[in-house]
């Protein structure tokens, strides 16, 4: 991880079409009181732009966790899924799929492109509060070793 990432809040991109299940979505993080920040963006075009940094997203944080919708307007969730699984410089990136879609296809394809949580809406609050909070750890240990790796080279160095 870069110096950049040590001490800053975790970023999330929220893929929903929904603004009703986005706000829930937002409660149930604030609830889990994870230090973060948000951008939602409401369909798979859009979300390929901010991934990509492209148009008004040329500025925008490599996200360090996904929460995606399947089911969305312009470019399907599932594709989107497929096409950051193939890039090498997003395919790391976890993603929690968060979708009212009750097709076991959806839910095998989206296994298959190796999605850390696949939650049925509407999300059970205190599963999806564990999730986050699950990965939020994990995000946090690799901030600290990497400041660590950080700390060793330099001294290493002197």
């Amino acid at each position: 991880m870069a110096r950049e990432t040590v001490g800053r809040m975790m970023e999330i991109l929220l893929v929903e079409d929904s603004l009703v299940d986005a706000s829930a979505t937002m409660g149930a993080l604030r609830h889990a009181q994870v230090k973060h920040r948000l951008t939602l963006v409401r369909d798979g075009a859009e979300a390929e732009n901010f991934l990509h940094r492209r148009g008004h997203f040329s500025s925008a944080p490599k996200p360090d966790l996904i929460l995606l919708d399947l089911h969305l307007p312009k470019k399907d969730g599932l594709e989107l899924l497929a096409e950051l699984r193939a890039d090498y410089k997003l395919r790391d990136i976890p993603v929690v799929v968060l979708t009212a879609s009750p097709d076991e296809m959806d839910r095998d394809r989206s296994k298959t492109l190796q999605v850390e949580h696949y939650m049925a809406k509407p999300v059970n609050l205190e599963r999806f509060v564990a999730v986050v909070r699950e990965l939020k750890n994990y995000w946090f240990a690799d901030l600290i070793l990497a400041a660590a790796e950080q700390r060793a080279l330099s001294t290493a160095g002197k």
